[in-house]
């Protein structure tokens, strides 16, 4: 048996032991072709051995095929199935890993920016590399003063926890350096077309007239770049003229910019476009990874060209599908207009997606990032809705939550025939956490309803008494918890004539809830999560005067 031979046997081996001992002609060529390159020139040759071979290992008993692979030390792995949940391992080396999380400073962070800041955070994390908080504000015109203290905010509620913070308006000199190398290289050059006449010719793959000005002549024009008017030229990288997407063509690196910027005033008109600011940032602060959406596979690619001009070695990039999500705001700039017109009452009303938003309403910020965690950094698009939130959220706060009773639009009721005198009702915070301790209700046959639970039937108040209701009469039945199972009583909560305080719960809606509540309640300070017993859970956001101010999380 030639070298040839040999291979194709042990081949047909591997193929017939996956196949209950019958290797499959078709197959055999398959895994020669896949796994020995070198041979794919030899295909017409190899078929027919490849036929003869398998015909001849097919006659061959199990225990003779098995003898066979013993001889010819041929060994089948098993494939082990392992379903992909969660963050995959980053490519690349994971030595010195430094990676960025780079939002633009148009308003706080929202939870499609948990998409981006939670992989980021939670590789470094793992790999005790560094993470930088890169706030990109070239871009005048989306820039909103309060987010450059809300990110950093929003990022630290998050468990997002960076180990730098950066600002692209301190780095316009950079810039500005780099601008002129690319033009010394011949790399870049100072068109001073119009863009409908730049646009015609670029996608009909011709260049400007520009491009072929000599270095000297780009570096006249870019010493006298921030005298001319905003649109009069623009600073071209030069790339393919004849790339498959007309927008990588020769893409805008600098521009004219006639705006005030809450940093730096008006002591710039030279603005970095985003793909030329990012591309130098991420060489200069050692980006190992480059972590962002799908929706950027263009700007990698222009960025790319940036690299190749400069001769600066590449980063991995990984880019991951869409986040999608229903029945939630959150554009940030529609987020301000209704701001501004008073449709919301602020970046956390309850109806925006922001993070504050949804801080306010007692969201855990772990069921957060172990959301996107669990969704990873796949291509595909990801859908999650409030409902997936919920369920992470609720196995969160269940454990931490305390009981208390609430009682909505309430109505005053006197129990007649109720005669045992005023009893106090002893009832656990947590019925699995008895060592928080008892809530003490107290229970006189006057107590308020609420407005709905006052419908004809027999109800138990709980832990109280069963009565009758029929009307506008609530007259006392029995006592016993048995009396109510077997009467099949539906359980309602009440509160004390004597001892309540106000509530207002804010829904998720932006409604709201007003009521009362049983008076531990005002054992609570601002920011404890609370359940109201057939309401849900729900913030403590405010104490107002004799009132206590809820913000509504979820059932």
């Amino acid at each position: 048996m030639n070298n040839l031979e040999e291979i194709v046997y042990k081949h047909t081996l591997l193929n017939a032991a996956k196949h209950k001992g019958s290797a499959n002609p078709g197959a055999v060529m398959g895994s020669i072709m896949s796994q020995e390159p070198e041979l794919r020139s030899k295909a017409k040759e190899i078929s027919p051995i490849a036929g003869k071979i398998v015909a001849q290992i097919n006659k061959l008993s199990p225990e003779e095929q098995a003898s066979e692979m013993e001889k010819y030390n041929v060994e089948v792995k098993e494939k082990k199935q392992v379903k992909e949940v969660g963050l995959q391992e980053l490519p690349g080396s994971h030595e010195n890993i430094v990676m960025r999380f780079a939002p633009n400073p148009s308003g706080p962070l929202h939870i499609g920016h948990a998409r981006s800041a939670v992989p980021n955070g939670e590789y470094v994390k793992r790999h005790e590399g560094k993470l930088i908080l890169r706030i990109e504000d070239t871009d005048p015109k989306r820039v909103y003063e309060d987010a450059y203290d809300m990110i950093p905010e929003d990022l630290g509620w998050l468990g997002v926890n960076p180990n730098e913070i950066i600002y692209q308006s301190d780095r316009f000199e950079i810039y500005y350096d780099y601008a002129r190398q690319l033009i010394e290289k011949g790399a870049a050059y100072m068109c001073t077309c119009d863009g409908a006449t730049f646009k015609e010719l670029k996608d009909n793959c011709k260049a400007c007239p520009c491009r072929n000005n000599s270095v000297e002549e780009n570096l006249e024009l870019w010493g006298k770049f921030d005298t001319m008017d905003a649109g009069e030229a623009v600073l071209r990288v030069k790339t393919d003229i004849n790339h498959k997407n007309p927008a990588i063509r020769d893409w805008v690196a600098m521009r004219l910019v006639d705006e005030n910027h809450p940093r730096l005033g008006n002591k710039y008109r030279i603005y970095p476009m985003m793909n030329f600011s990012v591309a130098v940032d991420d060489h200069l602060m050692g980006m190992t990874h480059v972590l962002r959406g799908k929706d950027h596979l263009a700007n990698t690619e222009k960025q790319k060209y940036l690299y190749n001009h400069m001769g600066w070695d590449l980063p991995e990039f990984i880019h991951y599908g869409r986040l999608k999500m229903e029945d939630i705001a959150l554009s940030t700039s529609k987020a301000l207009v209704g701001i501004e017109d008073g449709t919301y009452s602020g970046w956390d009303d309850p109806r925006l997606g922001t993070l504050r938003a949804i801080k306010r309403r007692g969201i855990n910020p772990k069921a957060i990032y172990d959301l996107i965690t669990e969704i990873g950094v796949k291509m595909a698009d990801s859908a999650i809705s409030w409902k997936k939130i919920y369920g992470l959220n609720r196995n969160l706060l269940e454990p931490i939550a305390n009981r208390y009773f609430f009682v909505e639009n309430p109505k005053l009721v006197e129990v007649s025939g109720y005669g045992d005198g005023e009893v106090v009702i002893e009832r656990p915070l947590h019925a699995d956490h008895l060592e928080r301790g008892n809530r003490l209700l107290p229970f006189n046959g006057k107590v308020f309803l609420a407005n709905d639970d006052i419908v004809d039937g027999i109800f138990r108040l709980m832990d109280a008494v069963n009565v009758d209701i029929n009307g506008e009469d609530v007259t006392f039945n029995s006592t016993s918890f048995e009396d109510a199972r077997d009467l099949k009583a539906k359980i309602i909560q009440w509160v004390s004539v004597d001892e309540n305080v106000k509530v207002s719960i804010v829904m998720d809606d932006a409604s709201i809830k007003t009521g009362l509540g049983e008076l531990a309640l005002k054992e609570l300070s601002v920011g404890d999560i609370v359940q109201f017993e057939r309401v849900g859970f729900a913030r403590l956001d405010e104490i107002k005067d004799d009132e206590l101010i809820f913000y509504y999380a979820h059932k």
